[in-house]
C-alpha cells in the first residue's frame, strides 16, 4: 500500500468547498491501494519529466499529484476542474 501525505490547507478547504470529502476519500483509498484502478483515470501529464499525475475525483474534478522518488509516497498538490 502506498502512503498518501497529509494534506495542506488549502486543498482540505478546497474539499469541504466543493463537498467532495466522501468522493475524494474513497478515491484516495483506491489510490494507495491501486493507482492503475480504472476509475482513477491515472495520467501522467505534460511536461513528463515533472512527473505531476492528475486522477478523477469525480465527473467534473480532478486532482494532481506527485509520486515520491521513492515510489512509496503520494503527494496531493491540487484539486482542479477538469472541464475549465
Amino acid at each position: 500500500m502506498i502512503k498518501i501525505l497529509p494534506l495542506n490547507s488549502k486543498i482540505t478547504a478546497q474539499i469541504q468547498k466543493y463537498s467532495l470529502t466522501t468522493k475524494f476519500s474513497k478515491q484516495l483509498q483506491l489510490l494507495s491501494q491501486n493507482p492503475q484502478h480504472p476509475s482513477l483515470r491515472l495520467e501522467l501529464l505534460e511536461p513528463k519529466q515533472q512527473g505531476i499525475y492528475s486522477f478523477r475525483i469525480d465527473l467534473k474534478f480532478r486532482a494532481l499529484c506527485l509520486f515520491r522518488s521513492d515510489l512509496q509516497t503520494i503527494e496531493i498538490l491540487k484539486i482542479t476542474v477538469h472541464y475549465h
